[in-house]
């Protein structure tokens, strides 16, 4: 189950698009609704230039917080925050410690340790907020919007 708040703005010619979050419990099913969710609000923002990029990153905090940050009976709280032409993601837990800075030099088979190392590579930055409990992981990324009333530049 999860819980969402989603925040609508009045008049989209003048209002920047309003931020959506919503609640989800500690269970696998939890990032692919996570992934949807964002997808969804980034189409009703317009933000298709970098969505797939938005959605891995998504992804990959959402699973850093399940597997590592949320105790059990918990849950992890996903913000989405649009801003100029980026979208700021931001993943709230209430789990102990602080993820700990990727390392580039990774070269083990397997699938696991990767996640924030993907995030620093797709964001243009990102970052860990210290919170009681818990922490927020969080990062940006600019270039996002396209207003569906303009076009791409051609290259």
């Amino acid at each position: 189950m999860t819980t969402e708040r989603d925040h609508r703005h009045v008049n989209k010619e003048t209002q920047p698009p309003s931020p959506r979050e919503r609640l989800y419990r500690r269970e696998r099913r939890s990032v692919p609704a996570a992934r949807a969710f964002a997808r969804e609000a980034l189409d009703a923002w317009g933000m298709r230039e970098r969505a797939d990029d938005v959605v891995l990153c998504v992804s990959e905090l959402a699973t850093n917080a399940l597997v590592h940050g949320v105790p059990p009976g918990r849950g992890f709280l996903l913000r989405l925050l649009p801003y100029g032409d980026g979208v700021r993601v931001e993943v709230h837990d209430s789990g102990d410690g602080v993820p700990a800075v990727p390392r580039t030099d990774v070269r083990e088979p397997g699938e696991g340790g990767r996640g924030l190392l993907l995030v620093s590579e797709l964001a243009d930055k990102w970052g860990v907020a210290e919170r009681n409990p818990g922490k927020t992981v969080w990062c940006e990324l600019g270039g996002a919007y396209f207003p569906p009333h303009r076009r791409a530049p051609v290259t």
